[in-house]
């Protein structure tokens, strides 16, 4: 198996569960323009920026809005969240990422983060892993969201690693995407249908470092 030198993280889904916060928080902002979010709906939303959602769930609502209520609405939707996420801790770090991150540190493997949240910085004080990452590119240093790949792309450069010699970890088909455009190896973490193109596939981070975390580095 491939050799790695970096590995780059997606925050949402990966290293904690906030995907349920960012849905009811979205919800609430989707009840405003009369429109009944779905978790269906809410699929399409993961690793996609604040204003890239928004624009998604009005495009669903079949609703235009002018700018001002557009940036009051990224507004609301952001404090709700926040005010979901203010007792986040340490409890609720994703089974395996623990285990990994030291695992990868130990290896003296380069970590990153690449995420469309804005948050990442916070969460990740509060989830007391925040020395772990040494290039942290979330949503307030990237103009493209993915499945563009300038976040991972910014990633590996703030590393000094190659594209070629990074592995993803990703919960979403839009972060494959945006992994596998930057020329990089994709791991994809969940279940094999909602992914197209990935290299790798595991139900969970458990089952990852059980089986195959220490070949890829």
């Amino acid at each position: 198996m491939k050799k790695h030198e970096c590995a780059l993280f997606d925050l949402d889904g990966v290293i904690v569960d906030t995907a349920k916060f960012h849905f009811l928080a979205w919800k609430k902002i989707a009840s405003i323009l009369n429109y009944d979010l779905t978790p269906i709906d809410n699929e399409k939303l993961k690793g996609v920026s604040r204003s890239d959602s928004l624009d998604m769930i009005l495009k669903m609502a079949n609703k235009n809005i002018e700018t001002s209520k557009f940036k009051a609405y990224l507004i609301q939707k952001n404090l709700t969240y926040l005010e979901y996420i203010k007792d986040i801790n340490s409890q609720d770090i994703l089974p395996g990422i623990s285990e990994a991150l030291s695992l990868l540190k130990n290896k003296n493997i380069k970590i990153g983060l690449g995420s469309a949240s804005k948050n990442a910085k916070i969460i990740l004080e509060r989830l007391g892993l925040i020395n772990y990452f040494e290039v942290i590119i979330d949503g307030n240093k990237v103009e493209k969201s993915k499945p563009h790949p300038q976040v991972f792309l910014k990633a590996s450069s703030n590393l000094g690693i190659v594209p070629e010699k990074c592995l993803v970890f990703e919960d979403s088909n839009a972060g494959i995407k945006s992994a596998k455009a930057a020329g990089m190896t994709a791991v994809a973490i969940g279940s094999p249908e909602k992914f197209s193109n990935e290299d790798f596939c595991y139900p969970d981070f458990l089952t990852l470092i059980q089986n195959d975390l220490d070949k890829f580095f």
